[in-house]
């Protein structure tokens, strides 16, 4: 009985959702951008979500000029399907409303040689890669147990070890990947202006001045102030409310 009214209630929250969903788009049409906002976030209330979703709720936000809102949803549908060529077109959009000029400190040396070879795919797609490797190896066993040939023998025998070390390498990246994904914490700077400090503390002097739309990554939390480092790494103390983590 307890599995039906499961079964009941998931089916229920997805009709509302769609609903939800469907309704935004309307409003979105009409140009009735708020309301469209509140049809969509209904949907978050149902606790559904998915990168149409805030795709469209980052479009909303950017036809309205809400800087921070409208990156805050694209790098949240970016998360979701990091491979979208939309989604990161119309971020790099709202990124060019925000006021601070961050650069970005290239890698060198080795680490940006694995970050650009791991990075080619998202972690699953690397784990979908290791699976066709995998199976590639099998057939190349069996190949390799079934023939009776010396020569085809050796093919198999070799094709065995190539299979293996292209599965070693695509899971080592899926690893690799799935690492940086879980211990990247990238936030968004939601107050208009925030004083990020050189200490945790509200005497302590003002290392420098963000404003919002500009994305941070979280490195450590004490209390309600949180440790900020830039793109182009600087390091800093800024309070816990003025920024939002996107994962």
């Amino acid at each position: 009985m307890k599995n039906l009214v499961y079964i009941f209630l998931f089916i229920t929250s997805f009709v509302f959702a769609q609903s939800g969903f469907e309704k935004g788009n309307a409003l979105y049409q009409k140009g009735q951008y708020e309301q469209a906002i509140q049809a969509y976030e209904s949907v978050l209330d149902s606790r559904q979500q998915s990168a149409d979703l805030y795709f469209n709720l980052g479009n909303c936000y950017y036809k309205l000029n809400k800087v921070a809102p409208s990156i805050y949803n694209y790098e949240k549908a970016l998360v979701l399907a990091p491979e979208d060529a939309d989604i990161a077109n119309n971020l790099k959009f709202a990124q060019k409303l925000t006021i601070d000029e961050v650069k970005e400190v290239p890698k060198v040396g080795f680490a940006k040689l694995l970050h650009d070879f791991t990075g080619m795919y998202h972690y699953n797609t690397w784990a979908w890669i290791s699976i066709v490797f995998g199976l590639m190896f099998l057939g190349f066993f069996i190949g390799y147990y079934f023939s009776l040939a010396a020569v085809l023998k050796r093919i198999f025998f070799f094709g065995m070890f190539v299979w293996v070390l292209f599965l070693l390498v695509s899971v080592g990246a899926a690893i690799f990947e799935r690492n940086h994904f879980v211990t990247d914490r990238p936030a968004i700077v939601f107050a208009e202006v925030t004083e990020v400090k050189s200490e945790p503390q509200k005497a302590s002097p003002a290392a420098f001045i963000l404003h919002e739309g500009t994305k941070v990554f979280v490195k450590e939390i004490l209390g309600k102030w949180e440790k900020i480092e830039l793109t182009d790494g600087t390091e800093g103390w800024i309070e816990s409310g003025a920024i939002r983590e996107v994962k």
